[in-house]
């Protein structure tokens, strides 16, 4: 009888957060919407038209007579198109949990389009957070998260940001979305006072799920919290939404209103994760209905690549989608009675930057690299040695494997997503002075093939897996011997800033002084160091 009595209880309040709360809270939305649609509306000729409810963002500044207070949510203020925040959901559900984790996440969907906004977001952060550790949720908000914050920012709101550093003012964001997804990002890229949001529960090491005793954060009810009755914020920064009218009513001021590269706050030089996409639900559905065609695709890639002679895998890989963009190889660079063979010195793009050289000059040659897994060894078709990060060792190794033949060292010692080149190690330019620069980029549209974090014996199978994954090459010419640390006189340090520079001005790239330290220590919180366990043995 008890349960009975439990059972029917549940299903009432099924049936009323379902059917009566979600369907007045739809009816309230469509009502409000259609009040700021006829209030904006050029043929409506109300009061509301003529007087609207805060001034326009344009009207809004910061002076340097007194200090002031801003505050400013993320959704539809922050970020342009944020009006869900599904997307940034299914990254941490992605990238920080598993594939399962954002399965389940996109299958939740269409319930998401009923319940009403706190019963979604309660449910998104349920299954996005529970059982995730928290270190995993860091490590997504430090190195996935910014870049898709970055490319939806809001460009007025950030120069109005950039305005508070010539007066005393302070920035706060008030926001019902989970604090640690968002507080890293604000803090780090645009130097906010305070981030106040919803927060949420966890024990030990792990979330639980659900969000904290004090509920989902309630924007204009935080803020005179924050604020007290007496006080207000001097400018409050939001959208047209009822919630922001609410929210912003509580200031004196308000303001509300694709953010270019060169406007970000800080450069993004480093990022991790697999996704190379804005995961909205319909791009997340066509990558899972994508993702088992795209597994045996990438196989039967490799295994071209694998079995079959360079300039026959070149064309049935193009047949598969696979673009190969090939500039400048004229082999001009070449000597037909050298005792030593050439050295050729590639941008880091990927794990496969040896192999497309490979196929682009179409003889074998040999790859160098600091850290490999065995898997991306034993399935290279090309010969690969790995250095020991041991200056004068990895020298003889390097000059041993020149007599030998033909040899391609990527002196960045990392790869690097975005338009920037590392700062390139200088040991290759003391080894020979027949050195040919290559500069090499990447073009996916829906996996990244590399990763920090991640496995890294995967990173060629997701750059495969890509419908239409691009490769561009371009040979530039043989390093002029003037040039050179040999015939030249030149400094070691000198040629790798010389070639590093040119390279960059062949991609458009900008050089810079990172290295491969810096990345993981910033994506991963390691040296990125695959030990060597053979050597152990």
């Amino acid at each position: 009888m008890d349960f009975l009595m439990v059972f029917l209880k549940l299903a009432d309040w099924l049936v009323y957060q379902l059917l009566g709360n979600s369907c007045y809270r739809a009816a309230m939305k469509v009502k409000n919407h259609r009040f700021f649609w006829l209030r904006n509306h050029p043929s409506h000729k109300s009061p509301y038209h003529q007087l609207p409810l805060f001034p326009s963002f344009t009207k809004c500044c910061l002076t340097k007579e007194q200090p002031q207070t801003v505050v400013c949510d993320i959704q539809n203020t922050l970020l342009l198109n944020s009006k869900s925040f599904f997307p940034y959901f299914m990254l941490v559900a992605f990238e920080g949990g598993s594939i399962v984790r954002a399965f389940v996440l996109l299958l939740s969907y269409p319930l998401l389009l009923v319940l009403d906004y706190e019963l979604g977001l309660r449910l998104m952060i349920f299954i996005t957070f529970c059982g995730l550790k928290l270190k995993d949720m860091k490590n997504v908000g430090r190195s996935v998260l910014p870049k898709f914050y970055l490319e939806n920012l809001n460009l007025q709101v950030l120069e109005l940001f950039e305005t508070r550093r010539k007066s005393e003012t302070k920035v706060i964001i008030f926001t019902s979305l989970p604090r640690v997804m968002v507080e890293g990002f604000c803090k780090e890229y645009l130097s906010i006072d305070h981030v106040i949001g919803t927060e949420l529960h966890s024990f030990g090491r792990y979330f639980s799920g659900f969000v904290s005793s004090s509920g989902v954060l309630v924007k204009h009810k935080a803020v005179k919290e924050w604020f007290g009755i007496d006080r207000k914020p001097d400018i409050g920064v939001g959208s047209c939404g009822l919630h922001d009218q609410l929210f912003i009513s509580h200031c004196k001021r308000s303001a509300r209103t694709v953010m270019p590269r060169e406007k970000y706050p800080k450069p993004l030089v480093f990022h991790d994760g697999r996704l190379a996409f804005f995961p909205t639900p319909l791009a997340t559905l066509c990558m899972f209905l994508w993702f088992p065609l795209g597994v045996l695709l990438a196989i039967s890639r490799l295994f071209v690549g694998i079995l079959l002679p360079y300039h026959m895998a070149r064309i049935i890989g193009g047949l598969t989608g696979v673009n190969i963009r090939i500039e400048g190889c004229d082999y001009s660079w070449e000597k037909k009675n050298k005792q030593n063979g050439v050295l050729f010195v590639c941008t880091h793009r990927t794990l496969l930057d040896p192999v497309f050289l490979t196929m682009t000059i179409g003889k074998p040659l040999t790859a160098v690299t600091y850290s490999l897994s065995k898997m991306s060894e034993v399935i290279s078709p090309i010969k690969t040695v790995r250095l020991t990060r041991d200056r004068k060792q990895d020298g003889k190794t390097m000059h041993k494997l020149l007599s030998e033949g033909d040899l391609v060292v990527c002196p960045e010692g990392t790869t690097c997503r975005e338009p920037y080149l590392l700062r390139f190690s200088s040991l290759f330019a003391e080894l020979t002075d027949e050195i040919v620069p290559v500069a090499m980029n990447t073009h996916v549209t829906m996996f990244y093939g590399t990763t920090a974090s991640g496995l890294k014996c995967l990173d060629p199978i997701f750059f495969l897996m890509n419908p239409r994954p691009t490769y561009h090459v371009q040979v530039l010419g043989k390093l002029a011997k003037e040039l050179t640390c040999g015939a030249g006189g030149k400094s070691s340090h000198d040629v790798a800033n010389h070639i590093q520079k040119t390279l960059a001005a062949a991609l458009g790239f900008e050089c810079t002084s990172l290295t491969r330290r810096d990345k993981y220590l910033m994506l991963a919180g390691n040296q990125g160091i695959v030990e060597d366990h053979r050597s152990q043995n």
